[in-house]
């Protein structure tokens, strides 16, 4: 049995260790040299899986982290007097730094609200036909994160609304897709059918969340925004001279299926916690459970006791909002752990 005071990790995917899969290929590439700077056969590989399993011949970056892939990529789809639309929630807007301003040499954020962490057709109208003076920086990208930071999903349908108020002013479309393989499991729909199919110009796919020690993937559909995009990635410090270790691990998500299956398991613990905090007694969920994060409504004395048996959770959503994240490799014992926990607190 865990100790009272141990951690234990519910806080983010973020927490999770390397799986299976990725390690293998990990160290498979780790037995050889090979050419620097992406000029490895591992990359190139990795490279071809993606277009395969998206069935689109797409240009394909590999970076470190998902705030130099959103801010680098968004760099690339418009110009320092640009703004990029997107959600008021959205990771781009909250918890990046400014990087994609940075980056993109000035780009300005238009944020929008939207029920359950989603943006709307309307909310983007509303943002573009706000203001048309040369004073106002030109609404140039939509970005949709994929799923939500509220754990919530666009439907094909929602994603094609977007893409027709997005031809309708000529906007292109960018989608964070940090726990995208979570929303391609929950939807039962393939890449191309989330992506490209819809109108997706650019997708940043993350792998650290699903099972990838380090490692995001961005993919241009738009294959002109990708022009000398090599360039951007060596400027900002991307460039990873041995980046068959960034790659390789992917190659074992892609060629086992190990993104899908990882994104599945994550799912399906998500959906039994969910379930078990609903049978508690004055227990609320904030938003419907639809990928692998949990947010839930508990007393703040609940929150302190909790925190004080070593779980460990975001309250950012709000006083009295708590967000569990599952993983690859979470277990129903540990959750079932959590939920004799909450049990307790609240019969206090």
């Amino acid at each position: 049995m865990t100790s009272e005071c141990s951690p234990r990790f519910l806080a983010s995917d973020n927490t999770s260790g390397i799986c299976p899969e990725a390690m293998e290929y990990l160290l498979e590439a780790n037995r050889s040299d090979d050419l620097a700077y992406g000029n490895d056969t591992w990359t190139a590989r990795a490279a071809d899986r993606f277009r395969e399993m998206f069935d689109y011949d797409c240009d394909v970056f590999f970076v470190f982290n998902g705030t130099a892939a959103n801010s680098l990529a968004l760099s690339a789809m418009g110009r320092s007097y640009h703004s990029v639309i997107c959600h008021e929630l959205a990771h781009i807007e909250t918890d990046e730094c400014g990087g994609p301003e940075f980056f993109s040499n000035g780009a300005k954020l238009l944020t929008s609200p939207g029920a359950n962490g989603k943006l709307t057709p309307e909310g983007i109208e509303a943002l573009v036909t706000k203001r048309s003076d040369i004073h106002y920086p030109k609404p140039k990208v939509v970005s949709l994160t994929q799923a939500t930071e509220v754990g919530t999903l666009y439907s094909r349908e929602e994603l094609m609304a977007i893409r027709a108020i997005a031809d309708k002013h000529d906007l292109r479309l960018h989608m964070d897709g940090a726990r995208f393989a979570n929303a391609c499991a929950s939807l039962n729909a393939t890449p191309a059918e989330l992506t490209w199919q819809v109108g997706v110009d650019a997708l940043c796919f993350s792998g650290t969340k699903n099972g990838l020690a380090f490692g995001e993937a961005i993919l241009f559909f738009n294959r002109e925004l990708a022009e000398d995009f090599s360039y951007r990635c060596k400027q900002a410090g991307q460039l990873a001279s041995k980046m068959r270790f960034i790659s390789a691990p992917w190659l074992g998500l892609l060629e086992s299926g190990a993104w899908l299956t990882n994104a599945q398991h994550a799912n399906a613990m998500a959906s039994y916690l969910s379930e078990g905090l609903q049978a508690l007694p004055g227990v609320s969920l904030m938003f419907p459970t639809q990928a692998n994060s949990v947010f839930v409504e508990l007393p703040l004395p609940a929150i302190e006791a909790l925190k004080a048996k070593g779980w460990t959770f975001y309250t950012f959503i709000g006083a009295g909002g708590a967000r569990f994240v599952c993983a690859w490799n979470t277990t129903v014992e540990l959750l079932d752990e959590l939920l004799a926990d909450i049990r307790a607190v609240l019969e206090r």
